[in-house]
């Protein structure tokens, strides 16, 4: 145990955000350096549980109290050793999970609890920072070849532990780079993209081969990709997403997050001089009260909207843990991100319990505005309230309402129709087994495709376990750690 009495010493503390009329008028990461002496204070506040539930709460079975621990004691070495025996991207998950290990901590039961991220983050940035970082090629090679169909979290962590394992290992991705959402979906401010770039160079010395540019199902058939490989994986991920299908909806300035998103992370890219889909100068309503819609906020804010508002149709969430999701379960609280905070500086409204029902355009065919009622629920369904019907500004609209599985294109449907009846499930996400194989020899499922729209965590632990599905494959045994991931969908 770090220090015995550090939870009762010290109180939860993370870095600063730097100031909003600062980082706004910039793309890069919102929070300021954390000193090393108030980071070992946080890590001692780990009362090493003879039960940590943290490690029940994150997928990966993250050893949190024992780099709490080493972090404590400056061991930085032997801390970035342990957090990589179970996660192939600290530098991901701690800047992007919403932290299920946070909830599950025991010291969360009636205090805050631990800043897990915060310390994880630290951990691999340090080790980045003094070059500890290194590739790993593999002792030997096995001479079989897998194909990665998909390079977010997901694909990239099953890639790396099949070419760890000898195997030769293509990624294939349809974007024009690598990393899937993390690098078309997460805004600059959130997660700058070097993270990813170094990455990947430490992958690409390891012996990953990545193909861009490549629409398999298309570009490359199914049957071509499994005759040409001895075992394939799918990870593109959850990427149909939810439309609003009311009056209006085919008016130029309403949008999906998605085909907002990556046009402002191209400009940071340097592949655009200015985005074509700009708030600049425009009144914006964001639907979705989750992470897309903050990123959709963020985004609309630094590229100059005239107003911000967000529109949600759930109630607004409580504070402090309810009853109802008691400890140590992930528990939907109101937040208040990056974004949101900037949105309250700049005069804009988070909207709850109302539900959008026309879009109005002018003469030209654009939107001009969005009208709204006030809805109770959501039991027993969304039910609009007589006489709360207004009307509100909008020039430009994303729609950040989630996602409903994997799309069903060329690829899967004629995986589909080699597997017969039960290649998809109740939810239309792709089937498999214990092993994540599909219903197709050979071709195995991770992240969101199979388990449907999750977090990232769960994205790189399903990575690693597909991967050591495929490595029992082709070898009749492996050597790859295997996450014991339960087969309920989590609350998170």
């Amino acid at each position: 145990m770090a220090d015995p009495k550090g939870f009762l010493t010290y109180d939860r503390e993370l870095p600063a955000r730097r100031p909003v009329d600062v980082r706004i008028s910039d793309w890069q990461e919102v929070y300021q350096d954390f000193p090393q002496d108030k980071l070992t204070k946080q890590a001692a506040r780990c009362m090493d549980c003879g039960i940590p539930f943290c490690h029940n709460g994150c997928p990966l079975g993250n050893l949190i109290p024992e780099w709490n621990d080493l972090v404590y004691r400056t061991d930085w070495r032997e801390a970035i050793e342990r957090l990589h025996a179970t996660n192939n991207f600290p530098e991901f998950t701690g800047r992007l999970c919403p932290a299920p290990c946070e909830a599950a901590c025991v010291l969360g039961i009636n205090s805050d609890p631990v800043a897990i991220k915060r310390v994880e983050v630290e951990i691999i940035d340090r080790a980045f920072a003094e070059g500890w970082v290194t590739p790993q090629p593999p002792a030997r090679k096995t001479g079989k070849r897998v194909a990665v169909v998909g390079s977010g979290p997901a694909g990239l962590a099953a890639a790396q532990q099949l070419t760890r394992a000898g195997h030769d290992v293509v990624v294939f991705e349809r974007a024009d780079r690598i990393g899937g959402l993390l690098r078309y979906g997460i805004p600059e401010f959130k997660m700058e993209k070097r993270h990813i770039d170094r990455r990947l160079a430490q992958m690409r010395a390891e012996g990953t081969e990545f193909r861009t540019g490549v629409n398999v199902g298309v570009d490359v058939t199914a049957a071509e990709l499994r005759e040409q490989f001895d075992a394939v994986v799918l990870s593109g991920g959850a990427t149909q997403w939810r439309d609003l299908p009311v009056p209006g909806r085919d008016l130029n300035g309403v949008h999906q997050a998605m085909e907002y998103l990556p046009l402002s992370n191209k400009v940071q890219e340097g592949d655009l001089a200015e985005s074509p889909i700009t708030a600049e100068g425009k009144h914006v309503v964001v639907i979705g009260g989750g992470d897309t819609g903050a990123d959709c906020i963020g985004t609309a804010i630094r590229q100059g909207a005239l107003s911000v508002t967000q529109l949600e149709i759930m109630p607004r969430p409580p504070a402090a843990r309810p009853g109802s999701q008691p400890w140590p379960t992930f528990p939907i609280l109101f937040k208040m991100e990056s974004a949101h905070e900037e949105l309250a500086e700049g005069g804009g409204d988070r909207v709850y319990a109302v539900s959008t029902t026309e879009f109005v355009g002018d003469e030209a065919g654009n939107v001009r505005a969005l009208r709204l009622v006030e809805v109770e629920g959501p039991q027993n369904g969304f039910r609009p309230i007589p006489g709360t019907e207004r009307e509100i500004p909008a020039e430009l609209v994303t729609l950040s309402m989630g996602f409903v599985g994997p799309e069903k294109g060329a690829l899967l449907e004629d995986l589909a129709e080699v597997a017969g009846d039960g290649f998809y499930d109740a939810r239309g996400n792709v089937t498999r087994d214990k092993t994540y194989m599909s219903k197709v020899d050979g071709v195995f499922v991770a992240g969101d495709m199979g388990r449907g729209q999750s977090l990232i965590v769960w994205a790189i632990a399903e990575g690693r376990a597909a991967a050591s599905g495929v490595d029992r494959y082709l070898t009749g045994e492996t050597a790859l750690p295997y996450p014991i991931l339960p087969t309920a969908r989590p609350l998170v």
